[in-house]
């Protein structure tokens, strides 16, 4: 059976998640793949609001309040309201955050050698494969790419 695109998807990020959430078992347990843009962001930025988050980041607004939650659960993160705006929340790294950065510097140095040592395996750069393909969905989403061939299908 040919698997499908959505499948082949998923199925790579559970390959490599898996090793990444592993890898990270060596500096902190309670660490996830999930925080590292956050991390990311806050280690460049000392102190940033939700909203500047996702835009440093790349990822929905929604998305940043719910790992900035599962962060301060592991005590990675403290969350103030902006002493401007009631309305902003200012993330800022814990003790154990900032203790844990350089940690993570390392696990992530040893994940881009480990990408770059998948992408020799392979007959096309995979990083390049996915800003290509992630561009190409920027400028025709894949709603209306499905709407075409419902379309030429002859269906709704």
């Amino acid at each position: 059976m040919t698997r499908t695109l959505g499948t082949q998807l998923r199925h790579l990020i559970e390959l490599l998640d898996s090793a990444v959430e592993r890898s990270y078992e060596h500096v902190d347990a309670s660490y996830r793949p999930r925080y590292t843009p956050v991390m990311r962001v806050l280690m460049r930025e000392n102190s940033s609001t939700i909203s500047e988050i996702a835009i440093a980041a790349g990822i929905s607004q929604p998305a940043v309040t719910q790992t900035v939650s599962r962060m301060m659960e592991a005590d990675l993160v403290s969350v103030s309201p902006s002493e401007t705006d009631a309305r902003q929340r200012i993330v800022q790294l814990t003790k154990k955050g900032k203790r844990l950065a350089p940690k993570l510097e390392k696990c992530w140095e040893a994940t881009a050698l480990a990408a770059r040592s998948l992408e020799a395996d392979l007959q096309l750069p995979l990083g390049a494969v996915l800003e290509d393909a992630i561009k190409a969905l920027e400028q025709r989403s894949y709603d209306e790419r499905i709407a075409a061939a419902r379309k030429s299908l002859g269906g709704p």
